[in-house]
């Protein structure tokens, strides 16, 4: 299957298949270096793509950008039948359009380039972050996060108890006797944001109350004005200055590592 693409031949694939063997060759090849238990010193993987907009569509099809889990369920798979022992708990992260680093190495026959993250890449980064509802009304009117401080429920009411009938702590919680009706569309376990040492960056997760068909969760990007909707509990998205995430209807909250002004 992985011997469809060499990655110093001239083939240049031009189909969502063909450029995701291309990938999963090339990453195969890089991963087999770490052969003879380095592996479990690998950190993360960050696959970087430069393509024409034209082709955007492709590529992100490509690299499941709808359901990333996938990829890393191929990746995953790559490590298991050539032994090359990832640990359970490296990260994948996908760049459009970001400059490849001076390390990443860069496929020939692809826009592609892939940056093993090593232990020695890391060191122990910590951040705080504020969350501030902008529409719905919360216990407070902002809240502080910390990459020290492990996970952050977000849900209807600070003591709810689950359909499971344990009492779960909501630490940014919609009053459900708040005069603001937006509160009632809220999930008693809704969300959560939590931080990924890996990645150094806070990540917002879906609960079971916050998925389809029972509810929503969306996240809007500051930066590029896309919503992405998370519609499993397991698959997370990054957290960046500014962003927006969208609670039921109309429930909006924003992450900033600004101190947030109180009006």
């Amino acid at each position: 299957m992985f011997d469809l693409f060499k990655s110093g031949s001239g083939e240049h694939p031009d189909d969502v298949k063909g450029i995701r063997h291309a990938l999963l060759q090339f990453v195969k090849q890089e991963l087999q270096k770490a052969e003879g238990g380095e592996g479990a010193n690998i950190k993360g993987l960050s696959i970087y793509i430069n393509c024409a907009s034209a082709e955007r569509q492709v590529y992100e099809a490509a690299v499941f950008t709808e359901d990333p889990d996938q990829l890393k369920n191929e990746i995953q798979r790559i490590s298991d039948d050539y032994s090359l022992d990832l640990p359970t708990n490296w990260a994948l992260t996908i760049s459009f359009d970001d400059a490849f680093p001076d390390d990443a190495v860069k496929m020939q026959n692809l826009p592609v380039a892939l940056f093993v993250k090593t232990k020695t890449h890391f060191v122990k980064q910590q951040a705080t972050a504020y969350v501030k509802a902008l529409s719905g009304k919360t216990l407070q009117l902002s809240y502080v996060i910390s990459s020290e401080g492990g996970k952050y429920n977000i849900g209807r009411d600070e003591k709810a108890q689950s359909d499971e009938g344990y009492f779960r702590t909501n630490h940014i919680a919609f009053p459900s006797e708040s005069d603001d009706e937006r509160n009632k569309y809220i999930s008693r376990q809704h969300a959560h944001i939590e931080w990924n040492k890996n990645l150094a960056k806070f990540v917002i997760f879906a609960d079971e109350g916050g998925i389809p068909p029972r509810n929503k969760v969306k996240l809007r990007s500051a930066l590029t004005e896309k919503i992405v909707k998370l519609h499993a509990t397991q698959i997370g998205q990054e957290l960046e200055e500014g962003d927006q995430i969208i609670l039921g209807e109309s429930v909006v909250l924003e992450f900033s590592f600004q101190q947030q002004n109180h009006e």
